[in-house]
C-alpha cells in the first residue's frame, strides 16, 4: 500500500493541474489543485504539506518565487518544477535554487509516480530514524530504576558494564526485588535494543506447556494444534529472551533448554527442520540455585551455562534511604494515574516507610502507596494510610523474622484482606495464581472455616 502524502499541484492550466491530481489521487495520495502561485504561498503558510508539483511559468508570481518562498517557509518540504520551456538554464536554475527535482511538459505519469513515490518513501525512512534517535538517545539511561543507594549503584554499573555482551545473565533475588527490571535495562542499553525483548515466567506455564511455548510448534503436532505455533525463542531472535522463576522448570526442559544453548538451535515440536536462534538469554529465580543443583532439582551443567554472569539484587531492607526515593517515586506515579494529588508524606509515616521490614520488597511498596493514595483522605500521606504490619517494623516486639516466615506472613494478611480470592490476592501480590497457588501448598496455608 502506497504511504499517503498530502500533495500540492500548481499550475495556472486547469487542465494539467486536475488531470495530475485526479490521477496522484487515484494513486493513493492525497493531492490538491492550486491554480496559481500566489494561492500556493497562502496555502503553504496555512496548512502542511508533503510534496509541492510546481509549474515554472506562471503569471505574477511564477514557479521559482514559489520555490524561494518555500524554501524559506519549509524547507523540509521537496519541491519538484515542471515546465513545457525545457531548456539547461532554466534547469539549472531550479536545482540550485533547490528544488528537488526537474520534469518536463507533457508529464510522464509513470516518471512522475517513482519521483513521488521515491520521496515518499525517503521521508518515511525519515520519521523512523527520528523514533530511532530518540530510542537510541534514552537507552543509555535507568529512568525506570529508582535508587541511589551503594548497592544500587554497584549493580547498575554493573548492568552496564555487562549490557553489550552476548553472555548468559542470571539475575537472583528475593520476590518483588524487580528482576525483571533488570533484565529490561540490560536489553534497553545493549546493541539488542531495537530488537524483541520476550518475557516468559516459567512459573507461570503448567510443565506440560512450557516446550511448545519456547519452542513452538508445527499444525497438528498434537490435538487441538490447528496452525503452526512460533515459540519464545524464535520470536525473541535477535533481542532477548527472559525466562523469570527458572527454578521452576522441569528436569527434561532443562536438558532442552541446555541443548539450545549449546547448539543455537531448536526444533518446533512435530517439527523436522532445525531452527537456528541469536537470541541473547537472560533468567531469573528468587530459589538459591546452587542449593537446588546439591540437592539435585536443577542441573548443575545448566546453572552454570545460564550463570556465566550473575546479578544480585539486594531486598529492600538493605537499600537504605531507597526505599523513600521510591516512596515518592511510586506517590508521584500513583497521584497523576488517579487525579488524587498528593504533597508527599508525613514525618511519622516516612519513618515507618523507613523501619518497615519490606519482606514484599519494591512490590510490596509499590502497592502501599497505590493504596495510601487511593485511601488517604488528606493532601499528606499519613502513618494510618500506609496499612503495614506493625510486627516487621524495628523495634517491635519479634522484629527480626525469617524472611521464609515474614512472605508466609505477608500473603496470609493479602488472603486473609480479600476474603482468600486467588485472583484479586494474586494481583496485589504482583504474581500470577500458579505461583500463589504454590506458595499456599508450601506454607501449609488453609482457607479458614467459617463459622456456622
Amino acid at each position: 500500500m502506497i504511504p499517503v502524502a498530502r500533495i500540492m499541484v500548481v499550475d495556472d492550466e486547469k487542465i494539467v493541474r486536475e488531470s495530475l491530481s485526479i490521477w496522484l489521487q487515484k494513486s493513493g495520495y492525497e493531492a490538491v489543485p492550486v491554480e496559481g502561485g500566489q494561492q500556493a504561498l497562502q496555502l503553504l503558510e496555512e496548512d502542511d504539506w508533503d510534496i509541492l508539483l510546481v509549474d515554472l511559468k506562471m503569471p505574477r508570481v511564477d514557479g521559482l518565487k514559489v520555490l524561494y518562498k518555500a524554501l524559506e517557509i519549509k524547507p523540509d518540504v521537496p519541491v519538484i518544477i515542471f515546465t513545457a520551456y525545457a531548456t539547461v538554464e532554466t534547469a539549472v536554475d531550479a536545482m540550485r535554487a533547490g528544488a528537488y527535482d526537474y520534469l518536463v511538459k507533457p508529464i510522464d505519469p509513470d516518471v512522475l509516480a517513482i519521483k513521488v513515490e521515491k520521496i515518499v518513501e525517503r521521508q518515511k525512512l525519515a520519521k523512523e530514524n527520528i523514533v530511532l534517535r530518540k530510542k537510541i538517545d534514552s537507552i543509555n539511561r535507568f529512568d525506570e530504576i529508582v535508587g541511589n543507594s551503594k548497592p544500587m549503584r554497584n549493580l547498575l554499573e554493573l548492568v552496564g558494564s555487562v549490557a553489550d555482551s552476548d553472555s548468559t545473565v542470571l539475575i537472583t533475588g528475593d520476590s518483588g526485588t524487580g528482576k525483571e527490571l533488570i533484565a529490561r535495562a540490560i536489553h534497553r542499553n545493549s546493541r539488542r535494543c531495537y530488537k524483541p525483548f520476550i518475557a516468559v515466567s516459567i512459573g507461570a506455564l503448567p510443565a506440560t506447556l512450557v516446550e511448545s511455548e519456547l519452542f513452538g510448534y508445527e499444525k497438528g503436532a498434537f490435538t487441538g494444534a490447528t496452525h503452526m505455533h512460533m515459540g519464545k525463542f524464535e520470536m525473541a531472535n535477535g533481542g532477548t529472551l527472559f525466562l523469570d522463576e527458572i527454578g521452576e522448570m522441569d528436569a527434561k526442559m532443562q536438558i532442552d533448554l541446555l541443548r539450545v544453548l549449546e547448539e543455537k538451535a531448536f526444533y518446533r515440536l512435530g517439527g523436522n527442520r532445525e531452527i537456528q536462534t541469536n537470541a541473547r538469554l537472560i533468567t531469573a529465580t528468587n530459589k538459591d540455585l546452587k542449593s537446588e543443583v546439591k540437592n539435585g532439582v536443577f542441573r548443575e551443567d545448566l546453572y552454570y551455562r545460564l550463570g556465566v554472569i550473575e546479578i544480585h539484587l539486594p531486598p529492600l531492607r538493605d537499600r537504605g534511604d531507597d526505599v523513600l526515593l521510591l516512596a515518592e517515586h511510586f506517590l508521584k506515579k500513583y497521584s497523576e494515574k488517579t487525579g488524587r494529588k498528593k504533597k508527599g508524606f508525613s514525618r511519622e509515616a516516612m519513618k515507618k516507610l523507613r523501619s518497615y521490614g519490606w519482606p514484599g520488597n519494591v512490590r510490596e511498596l509499590e502497592n502501599t502507596i497505590e493504596r495510601a493514595v487511593v485511601v488517604g483522605k488528606g493532601s499528606m500521606v499519613q502513618v494510618q494510610d500506609l496499612s503495614l504490619n506493625d510486627d516487621l517494623v524495628a523495634g517491635a516486639v519479634e522484629p527480626l523474622v525469617s524472611l521464609k516466615d515474614a512472605e508466609k506472613r505477608h500473603i496470609q494478611q493479602v488472603l486473609d484482606k480479600t476474603g482468600w480470592n486467588i485472583t484479586h490476592s494474586a494481583r496485589i501480590l504482583e504474581i500470577d495464581r500458579a505461583t500463589l497457588y504454590k506458595k499456599i501448598k508450601l506454607f501449609g496455608m488453609s482457607r479458614p472455616k467459617k463459622q456456622g
